[in-house]
């Protein structure tokens, strides 16, 4: 029997207790704490289970001074809604046929895990650091549901002028039964939440839940240099420049 209350909900909320990003200065990830209203540092190393991988554009909207969100895909054949939080839509489209028009937007890999006390985060990673997972997943993905991975530390890298960290990933042991068990819990959550979102994600405008959501998961402002400026810096945050294959 159809419940008509169903009509009146909103979209469920994210799951996700923290939205991890990696800050290269400081050569380990960090998180925005609400309450705090600052970003708390994360202990190198740590260990994570990875339990959905998705793609996003994340980013800073310098004409309306607000950050640039877009919903989560599948794959790089869906649909991007891309949109910043003060200046509303920026554009829609596929993401090699928009990515020249996002006005501060960069490619994100959205990496949903299950942290080692059972509680679901997510890790949001860009440019070099994506390139990372990318060439440590390449030949190891069948590894990924059954074994940990541990960010053990950072890696110095340099791009002609600039310099800049991003994360080392190795495993770090199998999952245990009772690793197991919770596993499987986190990803049932995990994946009842994205059964509403998909429904929801290209017709609808996101819930009050959802822009919180995704305004803890956008980069700081501090983080992005204006352009006139960027010469000028030996050391960023993550490096742009760096184009993915998609």
């Amino acid at each position: 029997m159809s419940n008509r209350r169903d009509e009146f909900k909103s979209g469920s909320t994210n799951p996700a207790t923290r939205f991890l990003e990696w800050d290269s200065n400081a050569k380990g990830f960090k998180f925005y704490d609400k309450e705090k209203k600052e970003n708390i540092p994360v202990k190198v190393p740590f260990k994570f289970l990875v339990l959905k991988s998705l793609h996003t554009v994340k980013g800073w909207h310098s004409k309306s001074e607000s950050g640039i969100y877009s919903n989560e895909i599948n794959n790089m054949n869906e649909m991007l809604n891309v949109k910043s939080f003060k200046g509303g839509h920026i554009i829609s489209g596929i993401y090699r046929e928009i990515k020249e028009k996002l006005q501060g937007g960069v490619y994100f890999k959205s990496i949903y895990i299950m942290l080692g006390d059972g509680s679901i985060a997510n890790i949001a990673l860009k440019g070099a650091s994506c390139a990372m997972w990318g060439d440590f997943t390449k030949k190891t993905s069948a590894r990924l549901a059954d074994e940990w991975v541990a960010v053990t530390g950072a890696e110095d890298q340099k791009n002609g002028s600039v310099k800049y960290s991003v994360p080392v990933f190795e495993f770090k042991g199998s999952l245990t039964e009772a690793d197991g068990i919770k596993a499987d819990e986190a990803y049932d959550v995990l994946s009842e939440y994205f059964k509403d979102y998909m429904a929801r994600k290209a017709e609808e405008a996101p819930s009050a839940d959802e822009l919180l959501e995704a305004e803890d998961a956008t980069p700081n402002k501090a983080a992005h240099v204006e352009p006139a400026k960027k010469a000028a810096v030996t050391q960023i945050d993550d490096n742009d420049s760096f184009e993915l294959p998609f």
